[in-house]
């Protein structure tokens, strides 16, 4: 498995067998096999009589044979489909060969790759950690009278609380997992500690099993059980032993959860032992909306809250409310959660009721890795400190944004996009060449296509390009496309699979790595002019209404 970063350089390095024949990922032998004759028609070497076309056919045709070989085996296909590329080298090439059985070959696949897991297991720790900062400000809002204007050298603010925790995993097999974590925690000058153990079993592809015991400050031990009931519906049963003073408090909680619908769930949690509590929740999630309600009823205290999230997605972010109100009082929420770098969230929420007064949170998850600081502003309802508790974090944000962090990752994605140029420079050319050769091999079959199209005034590509189409136009970071797109213009119809990049077109490449590349076309259909531009992996199916050029002339460019 390849590094987030490493995914454009693995487009050099690889082929997508199923964007270079141009068919779906369920496409059936017969489909798969007719595209094949039809790419044969145009690379095979004995369509093309010059030495030199020939050479340069026999290396094309080589590449789509070898992925119509792979994709219309099923056992190669179905090693291909969950490993790529690297399922199909040579150092596994007795899964492959002809000399076993097809349930040995993917029985001996199998082995292997349990063999590669178990290795890559015990290389993996999965680090987390968790730092956590309160911070006393309530003298800058809660001042005292003029009459005690004395104690106003003692305002200041001052760090009341902190806790820093860490894990590591360690797998012992494929089912068997231990957790070992501690937690080191001050709050007014008063320290704490704990050391944490947990194993972590699969007892069966529905269940799982947890034993954790907890050493330092207070022992604790628990069991935590989980089954699939059915599809839709799940329990967990957790129960255990905790210190304190005078002995031991059990617990025993138990939660049952029911799926409506692929948006809709519902949940009863049972705390049985006291304080005894059942709480019913209610979830709905979609693409943009997440809200969530909850009715709690316990003998010590009894709330009704609900929640209000919205997803952000063009902007990578979230917004979100909510409400709590119960025995113990009332308390508001609003903030706001945002993708900052590619790796790191910041997340802030104004808290303000009663009796938690005026607070304000932060958060910032980098990785595993998550920074907790609580700011408490005011131990009352005081609106100057939820005035400037929403404010100022919002201006704070905006400027360092605007200043320091998109100026940053600007230079950051320039210095990488140079990086993977200069590295794959060789590469890049030779899938340069590979792909005006292919166009080169295309010219008949283009203008073959382009002849029968004009006869029933059919689809003609007038111009297609691919790459970064925000560049200039002396930039070299697109390419000129339109051979290859009229060429697999069949019957008047121009239909492009949803894979995973154009790239692995015959005729295209990458020439902006690390971009996000997209696909211009403008064409003619009974002599009317459209034009769509699309994302790289977006299906395409021409021609369509809506991509009618109404002003004509003033859609004249050569880009939209």
């Amino acid at each position: 498995m390849s590094a987030p970063g490493d995914e454009d350089d693995e487009r050099l390095l690889t082929t997508d067998y199923y964007s270079l024949l141009n068919v779906s990922r369920d496409a059936k032998e017969d489909e798969i096999t007719n595209a094949f004759r039809q790419l044969s028609k145009i690379y095979h070497p004995d369509k093309h009589y010059t030495p030199r076309k020939k050479k340069l056919a026999q290396n094309l045709f080589t590449k789509i044979k070898h992925a119509h070989e792979v994709l219309k085996d099923k056992h190669k296909r179905a090693i291909y489909d969950m490993y790529g590329e690297s399922g199909l080298r040579t150092e596994d090439l007795e899964v492959i060969s002809r000399t076993k059985s097809p349930a040995e070959i993917i029985a001996e696949y199998e082995r292997l790759q349990r063999e590669r897991e178990e290795r890559r297991l015990e290389q993996r720790t999965n680090p987390k950690g968790n730092i956590s900062v309160t911070v006393n400000a309530t003298d800058l809002f809660d001042s005292y009278d003029s009459e005690y204007d004395y104690y106003s050298a003692s305002t200041s603010i001052d760090i009341s609380g902190m806790s820093v925790s860490q894990s590591v995993e360690c797998p012992l097999t494929v089912k068997d997992t231990v957790i070992i974590g501690g937690e080191l925690s001050t709050h007014n000058g008063t320290g704490d500690g704990i050391f944490v153990t947990t194993w972590r079993r699969l007892t069966s592809d529905k269940s799982w099993a947890e034993l954790e015991m907890g050493v330092g400050g207070q022992m604790s031990g628990s069991v935590k059980f989980f089954r699939q009931i059915s599809p839709p519906c799940f329990l967990t049963i957790a129960g255990g032993l905790q210190q304190v003073r005078g002995g031991f408090k059990p617990t025993l909680v138990s939660l049952l959860a029911y799926q409506f619908d692929k948006n809709l769930q519902g949940r009863i949690t049972w705390n049985a032992l006291a304080p005894s509590s059942v709480a019913t929740t209610i979830s709905y999630s979609s693409e943009k909306n997440h809200a969530l309600f909850t009715v709690h009823i316990g003998i010590k205290n009894s709330f009704l809250s609900a929640s209000y999230t919205r997803k952000l997605l063009e902007d990578e972010g979230r917004i979100r409310g909510a409400f709590r109100i119960g025995t113990y009082g009332y308390v508001i929420e609003y903030g706001v959660e945002k993708k900052i770098t590619k790796f790191s969230f910041l997340k802030a929420t104004m808290v303000v009721g009663l009796p938690v007064g005026v607070v304000v949170k932060f958060r910032l998850m980098r990785g595993n890795q998550t920074f907790n600081f609580r700011v408490n502003l005011s131990e009352g309802l005081n609106p100057s400190a939820v005035f400037y508790g929403t404010i100022l974090p919002s201006l704070a944000y905006f400027g360092i944004r605007k200043m320091i962090i998109m100026p940053y990752l600007k230079r950051q994605k320039e210095r990488d996009i140079e990086r993977k140029r200069s590295e794959n420079a060789e590469k890049l050319s030779e899938r340069k060449k590979e792909a005006e050769s292919a166009i080169e091999l295309m010219k008949e079959s283009f203008e073959r296509c382009i002849e029968i199209e004009e006869k029933k005034n059919g689809l003609i590509i007038i111009q297609a390009l691919y790459g970064n189409l925000e560049a200039s136009e002396s930039s070299e970071l697109y390419i000129d496309v339109t051979v290859p797109v009229q060429v697999l213009v069949k019957e008047s119809k121009l239909i492009l699979t949803d894979n995973s990049t154009r790239s692995y077109l015959p005729g295209f490449y990458d020439p902006c790595i690390g971009e996000d590349n997209k696909l211009f076309i403008r064409y003619k259909f009974h002599h009317r002019l459209h034009q769509v531009t699309l994302s790289d992996n977006e299906p395409i199916r021409l021609p369509q209404q809506k991509h009618f050029m109404k002003d004509e002339l003033g859609g004249s460019s050569t880009r939209s």
